[in-house]
């Protein structure tokens, strides 16, 4: 029994010490060098060439060196700017769970390692908790693992912040951290059989392989090609479908929905003013071409220099029309300015078709008969404000 007992004690002391030859060079980085991730990166890079070595000198570095901020461990800002989740930290060595994770992915981005802030909730000792909670993944090699430099930090106990490094939370296989942490996006779960809210909730962790098969690999390389707001879709249906079963998940997809509904409106207004632009110019350049047919196209241009005069224009109002197509679910008054807006541009490419007529019978016709065509015209159009 005390052998059994020694060979216990050794075999926790060489997991304990698992890394200390890579800490120890870790908090060696000057505080000098600790005013931005550029410079962790640096150090970082210079002293450590593998992925699993950079990743642990980052997770140790942060979750020693950063405090939890007791006092604002509520203030969980997802609309914050990631420069400022950053700058934080690093200025004042405090932050919460956000401020923790962004720190860790910003620094592995910059060691040159994938990673990814991921936003969810957690469960310990059975109690689901009523704040959301934020962890980083990152691609180590070629397999992702999970990082809670948080959780790692330390803990909370009657209300003071102990610092005591665990590292249970530094590079954990997604089908363990699934039974204490799950996204609020099925696809940071990095696992082929999601875990639904329902399921996590009931304890019910372990992976089913009786459930459609996800292929997170897969839908992660598609999800890296679409731009933001698509991502942002993409994540909200993965939302939904996974069940909404709390006030947590309902706040973060009106927030992703708010974004993307947010987005839409700015295309567009944008999308509008635009067309404004392109009906003022298409408007301008008719005009510009009434008055130089009134001095009877002089000074001479050549002819294909004519035709462009018209050809502008056109091209100006096909695409007012064409932006006014993308606008979608507007409310009555922008309908209303919308379609009084389509309105205008039917007029003007009436105009400018009489236009287009007069100029090819003028292009059909001796240099003689061409004189004979010109007549007086009035100016067309008054411009948008």
């Amino acid at each position: 029994m005390l052998l059994v007992f020694t060979q216990t004690i050794f075999a926790q002391k060489s997991a304990v010490n698992e890394f200390s030859s890579i800490d120890k060079i870790a908090l060696q980085l000057p505080d000098s060098l600790t005013n931005s991730t550029e410079q962790i990166a640096s150090y970082i890079k210079s002293n450590f060439s593998t992925d699993k070595d950079k990743s642990r000198a980052i997770f140790i570095w942060v979750a020693s060196n950063i405090q939890y901020d007791i006092d604002n461990m509520f203030a969980l800002n997802f609309y914050e700017k990631k420069e400022d989740k950053i700058s934080k930290p690093l200025k004042t060595r405090k932050g919460i769970c956000e401020n923790y994770a962004v720190l860790f992915t910003d620094i592995c981005i910059k060691s040159g390692l994938k990673s990814y802030v991921i936003e969810g909730y957690t469960k310990q000792n059975g109690f689901t908790d009523y704040i959301p909670h934020a962890w980083s993944a990152a691609l180590i090699d070629t397999s992702w693992f999970l990082f809670d430099p948080t959780w790692g930090s330390g803990y909370v106990n009657g209300g003071k912040f102990y610092k005591k490094i665990n590292n249970e939370y530094f590079k954990v296989i997604p089908a363990s951290l699934i039974k204490s942490h799950i996204p609020f996006d099925y696809l940071w779960q990095f696992l082929n059989y999601p875990v639904s809210n329902q399921e996590f909730y009931e304890g019910k962790t372990q992976q089913n392989k009786t459930k459609t098969y996800f292929s997170f690999k897969d839908t992660l390389q598609e999800y890296e090609k679409l731009s933001h707001i698509e991502q942002l879709n993409a994540s909200a249906y993965r939302i939904e479908a996974n069940g909404v079963k709390n006030s947590l998940i309902f706040d973060r997809l009106q927030r992703i929905k708010l974004v993307i509904e947010n987005d839409r409106q700015t295309k567009s207004v944008n999308l509008y003013n635009s067309a404004v632009v392109d009906y003022n110019e298409a408007i301008r350049a008719i005009n510009e071409f009434i008055n130089y047919r009134n001095v009877q196209f002089n000074p001479k241009k050549s002819d294909p220099e004519i035709q462009t005069m018209l050809d502008k224009p056109d091209a100006n109002l096909k695409e007012a029309k064409n932006k006014l197509r993308q606008i979608t679910n507007t409310d009555p008054t922008n309908t209303k300015m919308i379609e009084q807006l389509a309105t205008s541009i039917d007029d003007v490419s009436k105009q400018l078709k009489m236009q287009q007529e007069w100029l090819e019978l003028y292009f059909s016709k001796s240099k003689s008969g061409r004189k004979s065509m010109f007549y007086k015209v009035t100016w067309f159009g008054i411009p948008l404000n």
